[in-house]
């Protein structure tokens, strides 16, 4: 459900934008005000589900989800909707890392835990792919409320049966919630998405719009300050010494801000410059999805093998390249031109996050990787934010100097196969494989931890199953 968010809306923009009469930047802000939310608040409730009850925190997640889902269905205004993108990233963060710390409390010995959480990551995938076909479905259908309605019957039998079924746990010892880390990292980056989402329209030099870029650079400087200073931090920064897990996490970056940025005009371009109907535009985007569910699962097996450098590197470097192909496509090209396109962008990014997930993972002690996988996530996440924001900004800018729509569209995908390409140099020079960093964290010296806590209580929505298992594995010596 959390997954099927993500992508579902990208079908329903351009019928969102006819009928809410918004413009660019309103169908930005519905993508980004979702996924900030879950970026900025994804490490934060796996602790929430650790101190006060997994179960709790699931089915608490599960209803905001759920009612914030009928307030984007009824929602009467540009700005409603955009409220109700952003509680339903709140539900997001809660009942997905609850989820997966639910699983790992439930199967205590690893082999069945690794086979419950591939079911879970299998089901994200699923998720991930039926996006765009059943957002173009239920918009040819019933417009774009239909496709939050969904949300409330699978909302109303995870409550029933979760009240039923889920046993309760917690960890007694599950550190301090870090609030002021949290508020500073949704107010920074909150700032800076302002300012690249609204500075096409109200221009670049506006006093509104440099004082956003300017808090933004202040806000975050303290939210660094006080992480360094915080006995349990949101983001620990000490992790970010080891080269491993910084160029790993430096990479996922650049994943999340080209596919998400990329994506959220794959169905604009077929409807806006091709003509398409929004149900065709549905099927004609689903080369990019099934590509990454299909490859996927074989990433891992592949970075196991070959290694980490050259598996993601690889990857990079196709999905550049499929996205400065897709910079060439205009309103006469043959959909026989296009599909593969965008199923090499698939397959690039696709052999990218599970491996970059792995390398942060190995970067750190086992006891640590959970919280590695969760930054993984997350990072990736935040990539996103600035993908949709930054290649937004690229069409306005092409867009208010006299260029057409299409023009704009094809400067945005060369600009995000570009920042691939740089990211697959980057990894080909630093992702190298070292040990775990011997630099003391600040759980160092605590006592183990009971079997009972979830080592993937951080972790994040996502179609990481090698990461997402490597994650999960028993912390004990």
């Amino acid at each position: 459900m959390v997954l099927l968010d993500s992508t579902i809306v990208g079908a329903a923009l351009p019928d969102m934008q006819g009928r809410l009469h918004t413009g660019l930047s309103g169908l930005q802000w519905i993508v980004d005000a979702y996924v900030l939310l879950v970026a900025m608040l994804l490490l934060s409730g796996g602790v929430f589900a650790d101190r006060f009850g997994r179960k709790r925190v699931f089915l608490a997640g599960v209803m905001v989800f759920t009612v914030a889902s009928v307030v984007c269905s009824v929602a009467p205004s540009i700005g409603w909707l955009i409220a109700g993108r952003a509680v339903q990233g709140i539900g997001a963060a809660a009942l997905s890392p609850a989820s997966l710390a639910l699983l790992a409390a439930a199967y205590p010995v690893p082999q069945e835990r690794v086979k419950a959480i591939g079911l879970w990551a299998g089901f994200s995938g699923i998720g991930l792919a039926a996006g765009p076909l059943a957002g173009g479905i239920l918009v040819d259908a019933f417009g774009w409320p239909a496709i939050f309605l969904v949300n409330v019957p699978v909302g109303a039998v995870l409550l029933l049966a979760g009240l039923r079924v889920l046993r309760e746990s917690r960890n007694p010892s599950a550190p301090a919630i870090d609030i002021p880390g949290t508020v500073l990292s949704v107010l920074g980056v909150g700032a800076l998405a302002y300012g690249l989402i609204e500075g096409g329209s109200r221009g670049w030099t506006s006093p509104l719009i440099l004082g956003s870029f300017a808090a933004a650079v202040v806000i975050l400087a303290v939210f660094v300050a006080v992480e360094a200073r915080s006995a349990t931090p949101m983001l620990p920064l000490w992790l970010f010494r080891q080269q491993l897990f910084t160029v790993s996490n430096t990479a996922m970056v650049v994943v999340g801000f080209a596919l998400m940025g990329s994506s959220f005009f794959f169905s604009q371009f077929f409807v806006y410059v091709q003509g398409s109907s929004i149900l065709r535009a549905g099927l004609q985007t689903l080369p990019a999805s099934l590509a990454m569910v299909i490859v996927s699962p074989y990433a891992g097996r592949l970075a196991a093998k070959y290694g980490f450098r050259i598996v993601v590197t690889t990857g990079l470097a196709l999905a550049g390249l499929g996205l400065l192909a897709l910079g060439f496509v205009h309103a006469a090209t043959g959909y026989g031109n296009v599909w593969w396109r965008l199923a090499v962008v698939g397959i690039g990014f696709a052999l990218t996050m599970s491996p970059l997930t792995g390398a942060a993972i190995q970067a750190v002690s086992p006891r640590e990787g959970g919280l590695a996988s969760g930054i993984s996530s997350t990072t990736r996440q935040l990539g996103a934010v600035l993908g949709v924001a930054v290649l937004g900004a690229i069409v306005r800018t092409r867009e208010s100097g006299g260029a057409s729509f299409e023009a704009g569209l094809n400067s945005a995908f060369v600009a995000a196969g570009a920042v691939t390409l740089a990211g697959a140099v980057f990894t080909g020079l630093w992702l190298v494989k070292s040990e775990p960093s011997p630099v003391p964290s600040p759980t160092a010296g605590r006592s183990p931890l009971p079997s009972d806590r979830s080592e993937g209580r951080r972790g994040g929505a996502g179609p990481d199953p090698r990461g997402v298992l490597e994650s999960t594995r028993d912390p004990r010596p």
